[in-house]
C-alpha cells in the first residue's frame, strides 16, 4: 500500500506544480493591474484548486454558505490540521480575501511568489512581524475585504481538537468591529496525515456557522471573545466529526 501511496503522492504533486506553472500568471497579473482584478485572479485560483483536487480524487462538501453575506467582510477562522487546507480555503469561501500565512511558505519556489499576492506573511517568532501583519490586515478590512486566519498559529499535530488560540485576530475583530466567522475543516488530515507527506484520495467537509459579532472594547473583551470563538469552532468540529 505504501508503494502505491508514494506513486499517488508523486502524481498529485506533479499535477499541483504543473497547474500552478500554467495558471500562475493568470492568478497574479489581474491582481497587479487593479484591486478589482482580484475577482479574475480568484477565478483562476479556484480553477487551479478545483482541477488539482478533481485530478487527485479529492472532493469537497461545503455546508453553511447561507451564513455568508458576500457584501460583508469577515475574519474567517479555521482549524489547521493539514497542508491540504491551502486549496480548501478558495474552494469553500465565496469571496476574494487575504490569508495570514507563515513566512516559511513564502520561500517555496513559484508557490510562494503566487500565494504571496494573496497572503500576508508573518514570522510568528517576531513581535514586530506580527505587529506589521496586523496593520496590513486592518488596511484590508477597511477596504471591505475579508481575511482568513488560523488562530492556532501552526498546524495541529496533536490529538487535541484545537490548540490554544492566539488573540490577534480577535483583538482585530473588536477594534474593527468586523465579525468572526468560524469555518470547521474536517477530513483534510485523513488525506495527508499528521507527520506524513503522503497523500491519499478522500473528501474534505467544510462547515460554516453564523458569524460571531464582536463585543465593545473592555479590559476582558479580548479574552472572553477569544474563548467564545474557540468554543464555537470546537463545538462545530466535535458535532460534525461524528457525522
Amino acid at each position: 500500500m505504501k508503494f502505491f501511496q508514494w506513486i499517488y503522492t508523486i502524481y498529485s504533486a506533479l499535477i499541483f506544480i504543473i497547474l500552478m506553472i500554467l495558471l500562475g500568471l493568470f492568478m497574479v497579473i489581474p491582481s497587479l493591474i487593479s484591486e478589482r482584478g482580484d475577482r479574475i485572479s480568484f477565478f483562476f485560483i479556484r480553477l487551479w484548486a478545483g482541477t488539482w483536487s478533481f485530478l487527485s480524487g479529492i472532493r469537497f462538501q461545503v455546508e453553511g454558505l447561507k451564513y455568508i453575506d458576500k457584501s460583508q467582510p469577515y475574519i474567517f477562522i479555521f482549524n489547521h490540521r493539514s497542508f491540504v487546507d491551502a486549496p480548501v480555503i478558495p474552494m469553500a469561501i465565496p469571496q476574494t480575501l487575504k490569508a495570514l500565512g507563515k513566512m516559511e511558505l513564502s520561500k517555496i519556489p513559484v508557490f510562494g511568489w503566487i500565494v504571496g499576492r494573496f497572503a500576508i506573511w508573518v514570522d510568528r517568532t517576531s513581535t514586530e512581524s506580527r505587529r506589521i501583519s496586523l496593520e496590513k490586515l486592518v488596511e484590508i478590512l477597511s477596504k471591505g475585504k475579508s481575511v482568513v486566519v488560523a488562530p492556532e498559529g501552526t498546524r495541529n499535530d496533536t490529538s487535541e481538537t484545537l490548540l490554544t488560540f492566539h488573540k490577534g485576530a480577535f483583538r482585530l475583530s473588536i477594534e474593527s468591529q468586523i465579525p468572526i466567522l468560524p469555518m470547521a475543516v474536517i477530513g483534510a488530515d485523513r488525506i495527508m496525515k499528521r507527520g506524513s507527506i503522503l497523500l491519499k484520495p478522500g473528501k474534505v467537509r467544510i462547515y460554516f456557522s453564523k458569524a460571531l459579532q464582536p463585543p465593545h472594547p473592555s479590559p476582558t473583551a479580548v479574552d472572553e471573545y477569544t474563548a467564545k470563538c474557540r468554543n464555537r469552532l470546537e463545538a462545530m468540529l466535535l458535532a460534525h466529526e461524528e457525522d
